[in-house]
C-alpha cells in the first residue's frame, strides 16, 4: 500500500512546514544573539543544534517524498532529536529554577572545552551546566529555555504526526 500521489504531495508540505517553523526558531534565536546581544550559553547551544537537527530531518524528508517504511524512518528520527533536544530545555529550566547558592559555578567557553577535553567530556560538562546556564532571560514572561521546549514539543509532535499519521483510505477503494 503505496501513498498516492495527493498524501506525498501534502507529506511534503507538512515537511517543509516544518522547516520552516525550525527556520524561525533558530533565526529568533541568532537575532536575539546579535540584535539583542544575548551570549547563548553551551545549553541554548545544544538546544540550536537539535533544532537544527530537527530542520534537516524535515527538508531532507521534503526533498525525499518517503513512501511506506521511510515515513517510519523520519518520524522516529523527529522524535529522537525533538526528545533530545526537550530534555535538554528541561534541563536548562531546571538549572534556572535553583536557588542562587545551589547554581552550578560558571565553567570555561564552549570554544574552550572543545579545543581542549575529549567530546564526551564536553557533553558530559556542558550538561551539568554552569552559572550561565543559570541566567534568566524572558520574553512575554516566560524563560528562553520554556519557549525552546514549547518549541521542541509542538513541532517536533507536528513532525511527528505529519511523518506517521495513517494513510487515509478513499471510498474508492
Amino acid at each position: 500500500m503505496t501513498l498516492s500521489w495527493m498524501e506525498r504531495r501534502s507529506l511534503r508540505l507538512s515537511n517543509l512546514f516544518g522547516f520552516l517553523a525550525c527556520f524561525l526558531m533558530l533565526g529568533a534565536a541568532y537575532y536575539m544573539e546579535h540584535g539583542m546581544g544575548l551570549e547563548p550559553c553551551p545549553l541554548c547551544i545544544l538546544q540550536r543544534m537539535a533544532v537544527a537537527g530537527m530542520a534537516v530531518i524535515f527538508i531532507v524528508a521534503m526533498l525525499h517524498g518517503p513512501k511506506d517504511w521511510g515515513r517510519f524512518v523520519y518520524g522516529s528520527l523527529m522524535l529522537l532529536a525533538a526528545g533530545t533536544g526537550a530534555a535538554i530545555a528541561g534541563r536548562h529550566i531546571w538549572l534556572q529554577s535553583l536557588p542562587p547558592e545551589d547554581v552550578p559555578a560558571c565553567g570555561p567557553g564552549l570554544e574552550y572545552m572543545m579545543s581542549t577535553f575529549p567530546l564526551s567530556d564536553v557533553l558530559r560538562m556542558v550538561l551539568q551546566g554552569s552559572g550561565e546556564c543559570a541566567a534568566v532571560h524572558s520574553v512575554f514572561g516566560l524563560s528562553l529555555p520554556i519557549w525552546t521546549l514549547a518549541g521542541f514539543i509542538i513541532v517536533g509532535l507536528f513532525g511527528v504526526w505529519a511523518n506517521l499519521k495513517p494513510r487515509q483510505r478513499s471510498i474508492w477503494l
